[in-house]
């Protein structure tokens, strides 16, 4: 590993944390590998304890790295936190807007219900189904239904098999908490709230019948329904 060059603080932690990065990449290391500790990268890289304690820090504050007392550094997993705190700001600082995320979202997840038509084992699709069952079963919208709402597209990305959307979707949780109570209240009618309901279970069965072509214009028809009444 190559010596760095005594340069400003933030250069120096910024060239400290790219080595920890090559380190993992080079030794091939998986999630919850463990990592040499700051002291090891210290000597390696010819800086002191207190630039790696940073570059540490800025690795385990982007789920990189898992740092705990007295235990040594590991390779992090991958964490749609990351990706809901970007979101987050790219709102509150008005970069993009809340119909670009339900845009982007409708598209991510019409792709996660044809792939957890094709991919979900019985179990995940049971878990769907019984998802979409048990928000029937509410006389009106409350919380336990937005939290029912919430599981079940978190259970279609899931059954997707596809790491990378279902932390994409999983991203979108924060949001989700604020737009589904929202969608479900433009629905006031026993009749709207049943049509609504109607579109989980058409989306549940399609998954649990393995069609995707049915679970990607099931998922579309929700979102244009749901979604779009909202952003009307």
């Amino acid at each position: 590993m190559a010596v760095i060059a005594h340069e400003e603080g933030g250069s120096l932690v910024a060239k400290a944390v790219e080595a920890v990065k090559a380190y993992i990449r080079e030794h091939h290391l998986h999630v919850g590998d463990a990592l040499p500790g700051e002291g090891y990268f210290a000597e390696q890289l010819g800086v002191s304890r207190a630039v790696m304690r940073e570059a540490f820090g800025g690795l385990a504050a982007l789920k990189l790295i898992d740092v705990a007392n007295g235990r040594r550094a590991k390779v992090g997993a991958l964490d749609g936190s990351i990706i809901a705190a970007s979101l987050d700001h790219a709102l509150s600082t008005d970069q993009i807007r809340v119909a670009d995320i339900w845009d982007v979202r409708r598209t991510i997840e019409m792709r996660t219900a044809a792939l957890a038509a094709r991919n979900a084992t019985p179990v995940q699709a049971a878990r769907i189904v019984a998802i979409s069952e048990a928000m029937a079963k509410d006389d009106q919208p409350h919380e336990q239904t937005t939290e029912d709402d919430i599981d079940f597209h978190l259970a279609i990305a899931e059954a997707s098999g596809n790491a990378l959307f279902n932390q994409i979707v999983i991203s979108f949780v924060p949001l989700m908490r604020v737009a589904v109570p929202q969608a479900w209240s433009t629905r006031q009618s026993s009749e709207e709230r049943t049509d609504i309901l109607g579109r989980h279970r058409r989306l549940a069965r399609a998954i649990a019948n393995r069609d995707p072509r049915e679970a990607e214009e099931a998922m579309a028809a929700h979102f244009d329904e749901a979604i779009g009444a909202l952003l009307r």
